[in-house]
């Protein structure tokens, strides 16, 4: 038991410092290689952006494993080309105007903008925000300013799945989402619960621990998904099989 807690001490900053590269690496490549960002959720990089900023701006109160603070810049940086990546692979849309929402029912078409400005804007005035909010308060572990940011930020870190999950139950297809990404959130999900919970009290916050427990749960059933719809390839080789019969016919 003591060797299994020295490896996961040992190896699980490091895998976690880079787990953004490993995860994400193979679906950027994916989406520039294909041209198209088809059945990938924009949801993804916003989600991870959001949360890995609130990440940064916790640290200074919180003081929280150092590994994590430099996964969560890592992460800004690996969402950052994500999402232009994306953005510029996105599908034909059928609209009018550049700031129409490509999706409705969502308040002023958030994060569903045609043009890409509006993504950065968002970006940008977040961080400033928070900028300007930690030059006037200066947090410390204990105000109440630091708790909430730090579960705001892992809450949203924590519903990650979630828009991947809706995406592929509309579908009845995982296609577009690789394989791999889903591996490694599996296996980081391991390596997390690991590292939490065997590392130091007061080393890792309750609050990593609580949102990282929803997320693995999540991602769990991500992977069910996964196993019963597949990526979609069997379902079009179905049906270009059935069509082909009917004109034989």
């Amino acid at each position: 038991m003591a060797f299994v807690a020295t490896l996961i001490s040992s190896f699980t900053p490091l895998f976690l410092m880079f787990s953004p590269l490993t995860s994400y690496t193979d679906q950027i490549l994916s989406i520039h290689r294909n041209r198209t960002s088809a059945g990938f959720s924009l949801d993804i990089p916003l989600i991870m952006l959001t949360a890995s900023i609130l990440k940064i701006f916790y640290w200074p109160g919180a003081r929280y494993d150092l590994a994590l603070l430099i996964q969560a810049a890592i992460m800004v940086a690996v969402q950052v080309v994500l999402l232009k990546v994306a953005l510029d692979n996105r599908p034909p849309w059928r609209g009018e105007g550049p700031f129409k929402s490509m999706e409705p029912g969502r308040p002023w078409g958030f994060w569903r903008w045609r043009a890409q400005r509006p993504y950065w804007e968002y970006l940008l005035g977040l961080t400033l925000s928070l900028l300007v909010i930690h030059s006037l308060i200066r947090p410390t572990a204990a105000s109440l300013y630091t708790n909430i940011i730090g579960y705001v930020g892992l809450a949203i870190e924590a519903v990650l799945p979630l828009p991947q999950i809706f995406s592929n139950q509309r579908a009845h297809s995982c296609k577009g989402f690789r394989l791999s990404v889903l591996v490694n959130w599996l296996l980081g999900d391991a390596m997390k619960m690991g590292f939490f919970f065997m590392s130091e009290p007061g080393k890792v916050p309750w609050a990593f621990k609580l949102c990282g427990i929803f997320q693995a749960c999540c991602d769990v059933g991500l992977g069910a998904q996964y196993w019963v719809y597949g990526d979609g390839q069997e379902d079009m080789a179905r049906k270009g099989g059935l069509e082909k019969d009917g004109r034989l016919t």
